[in-house]
């Protein structure tokens, strides 16, 4: 029950900071990181520290890649990383399932309504007629284009919570 209330505290800070400020801080992240570990090391024992460092060692292995290509921050990983410490390793995985499906949700609601969507639907239409031709297609994006459109964690922490709602059933 601790871990749960720990787990719901940790989300509501982290989604009002990533919100409002774009940040997740070390501040909120790596202290309960170790009270995750103490308090499954004071429940459970070395196998409680065990599973909380398993768990830990998933969430940072699935957001790792994304991070390294420039694609996430460090405070998404970190958080995904303690979801997993907190909670373990098929809680993360769940997570990451609807972590990823809100995420694509979100970003084509934004990308919906974004201004630029209808030159940017031309412009990839035009490159399928150009490639058609044997013409290299134009690029869609530019560099500043590739960055990040939303606060991830808001991603993050609503797969957190489904994963919790459903109980380890994934609704595909």
């Amino acid at each position: 029950m601790i871990l749960t209330v720990l787990l719901f505290t940790v989300l509501l800070i982290c989604i009002i900071t990533d919100l409002k400020e774009r940040k997740i801080y070390n501040k909120v992240i790596f202290p309960s990181l170790l009270l995750a570990i103490i308090l499954h090391g004071i429940f459970y024992g070395f196998s409680g520290i065990l599973f909380s460092l398993s768990g830990f060692g998933v969430g940072l292995a699935i957001l790792l890649i994304p991070y390294l290509m420039g694609g996430m921050g460090a405070g998404d990983v970190k958080l995904l990383a303690l979801i997993g410490a907190i909670k373990g390793t098929t809680f993360v995985v769940l997570t990451s399932v609807y972590m990823a499906m809100l995420g694509g949700v979100i970003g084509i609601v934004i990308l919906v309504f974004n201004r630029r969507f209808l030159s940017r639907l031309k412009k990839f239409l035009f490159s399928i007629k150009r490639v058609r031709y044997g013409l290299k297609p134009d690029p869609l994006f530019d560099k500043n284009n590739l960055q990040a459109m939303f606060p991830y964690g808001v991603a993050i922490t609503g797969g957190a919570v489904l994963a919790y709602i459903f109980h380890g059933t994934v609704l595909l």
